[in-house]
Order: structure tokens, then sequence, then C-alpha cells
């Protein structure tokens, strides 16, 4: 007796690219104001992502004199929670694509 075996039914769906642009590497990036100031700014690093003195300073300073500083890069879902809270603390926060990775 000969038993053919079934094919496997699941094959990969294509995915939209709506889909595909949720998934990857995000960049939460905080860009320059007029208004915050630079002890704040310190203050909410530190507060929002646990860094020491140093490494606000440093992405603060960043912010200052280049106008813009990626301060976190993960899953868009987190990017979209860390740049609302930064919202919530006046900081002018936005998500990017990581089309390097």
């Amino acid at each position: 007796m000969i038993v053919a075996q079934a094919k496997p039914q699941h094959a990969p769906q294509p995915q939209h690219e709506t889909e595909l642009a949720l998934e990857g590497i995000w960049r939460v990036v905080v860009l320059n104001d007029p208004v915050n100031l630079m002890s704040y700014v310190v203050m909410v690093f530190k507060k929002v992502f646990g860094f020491d003195e140093n490494k606000a300073r440093r992405h603060m300073l960043e912010v200052h004199e280049q106008g813009r500083s990626v301060v976190w890069t993960g899953l868009r879902e987190k990017a979209e929670a860390y740049a609302f809270t930064l919202q919530q603390w006046h900081l002018t926060a936005v998500l990017e694509a990581d089309e390097a990775r």
C-alpha cells in the first residue's frame, strides 16, 4: 500500500505594506526647541529612560548643538510609548524607521 504524504497547507501569507511598516526597528528622536531649559531636558531623560547624569547630559547637548538626538531604538510599540511620554513632558519627540537594519 502506498500512502501519499500531504503537503502542508499553511504557506506564508504575503504581508501588506502597513504591516511591514509596523515591524522592524524604530528610533525615538528628540528635537531641539526654544522652550525647555537644558537642566529640565536632562531631568526628563533621567526619569523616562533611567539615564545616568552623564548620558542624559550628553543627549541633551546633542539635541542643543545638533538639533536632534536619537534617545532610544527598538520595536515600534515601545518607541511609540516613549515618544508619547516625552511629549507629555513637553519635549518634541518623533519616531523614525531605522532603515539601516
